[in-house]
């Protein structure tokens, strides 16, 4: 089932403003819970976080910032 590139759109609208705020919170509560680690340690939390959220969308996300074909 392709989404068709306006609801991919719409999607990766909601995904960006609903979604990554709420994982934003995740990820500050996992390093909060590991009790103030190192600052190399709360870096790599952090950078791994943060690829770890975009695989799962990587469909919904590719090619939203171009025009739409014309074959829709």
């Amino acid at each position: 089932m392709a989404l068709s590139h306006k609801a991919r759109r719409r999607w990766a609208l909601v995904i960006l403003l609903v979604g990554l705020p709420l994982y934003i919170v995740v990820a500050v509560s996992v390093v909060n819970w590991l009790d103030r680690p190192s600052i190399l340690v709360e870096l790599l939390v952090y950078v791994l976080l943060g690829i770890v959220w975009a695989l799962p969308f990587k469909a919904v996300f590719k090619g939203v910032g171009r025009e739409a074909p014309e074959d829709e």
